[in-house]
């Protein structure tokens, strides 16, 4: 099935809802200052797959298949702070693209971004203030506050290059994976409020979220023009993937230092980026950490079993394919 297959696949069931959040989405941002509605403007017309709104989706119809006006709800808030996370990235990053579009902060400036992001996460409290969704603001403070301590971490840990691989798993578990769970507890607990039902989607979006980062992590060494991001990127921001953290521990002492050193002190130099990605290749980092994205999928789809068998199961399936399968 080819990607342009899977994301028709995934979303056919639930095209209905989808147009009903777009239509939600773009009511909600409307606001009267007109710098402000222009960059809102360009904000939806920049935006990415709908990941998450399709996950808030699915986990709702997998266990009762009536649409609820709070299944919306749940799809708009994230979106909102899965949106403000981006605007907030690029700027602390000083990224000037996005999803091949010019960043926020690269049109407007910094400020503006600043601004932007605390506007859309505000939009988010006040959506589940507003409707007394008490139990989805709970989610989503639980989520902002575990995704900044996963980059403060991270920040650490580039300093220091001594990050080991159950501190990475913390990491892509608070920066990532959290708000793909987040997206499938509120998706769930949007229609009841069975906790054993609600945490299981948690935790397989949990699962979900963990694989859909190793993926991510694993471009980096994924020679394509395909992909979403430039090979070594992450190299040559000192992050320390998993590919890279198994390399480390797992070659002689002589190579370990030299990987340390050449992401430490040589990470600009292009040469010296292709031979790390090359030494991780041959000495099994890939290999493995493709081995643990699929434990995840696994342990994903292990999670959904005893949900029974419906058209929206089977799109999450779907969609669990998706994600080690993208090319970006």
């Amino acid at each position: 099935m080819s990607k342009k297959d899977s994301i028709y696949f995934i979303k056919q069931h639930i095209t209905t809802e989808l147009d009903g959040f777009e239509d939600h989405f773009r009511s909600y941002l409307k606001s009267s200052v007109p710098l402000l509605d222009r960059i809102v403007r360009f904000i939806i017309r920049t935006k990415g797959k709908q990941i998450r709104p399709i996950l808030v989706f699915l986990s709702a119809k997998m266990i009762q298949e009536q649409t609820h006006e709070k299944t919306y709800r749940a799809a708009t808030l994230l979106e909102l702070l899965h949106t403000a996370t981006l605007v907030h990235d690029d700027v602390v990053d000083d990224s000037l693209y996005r999803r091949n579009f010019f960043s926020i902060n690269a049109l407007w400036k910094n400020k503006i971004g600043v601004l932007i992001g605390d506007f859309l996460l505000s939009k988010s409290l006040l959506l589940c203030v507003d409707n007394n969704d008490i139990d989805l603001l709970k989610f989503m403070s639980e989520a902002v506050k575990k995704m900044s301590e996963g980059e403060l971490l991270q920040i650490e840990k580039a300093r220091k290059l001594d990050i080991t691989e159950e501190v990475y798993y913390d990491i892509i578990e608070q920066k990532t994976a959290i708000l793909l769970a987040t997206c499938c507890a509120c998706g769930a607990a949007s229609v009841t409020s069975d906790k054993d039902l609600i945490d299981t989607m948690y935790h397989f979006g949990m699962n979900l979220g963990m694989a859909f980062q190793i993926k991510d992590d694993l471009f980096d060494y994924t020679v394509s023009n395909l992909i979403g991001k430039p090979v070594g990127q992450d190299i040559r921001e000192r992050k320390m993937t998993l590919p890279l953290i198994y390399a480390m521990n797992n070659s002689e002492e002589k190579v370990s230092k030299w990987l340390k050193q050449s992401v430490k002190r040589h990470n600009k130099k292009p040469k010296r980026v292709r031979q790390v990605i090359q030494t991780v290749i041959d000495k099994g980092g890939v290999d493995y950490a493709s081995q643990k994205m699929n434990s995840y999928v696994q342990a994903a789809k292990q999670n959904l079993a005893d949900l029974p068998d419906t058209v929206y199961k089977e799109s999450m399936h779907t969609l669990i394919q998706y994600v080690i399968e993208r090319k970006n």
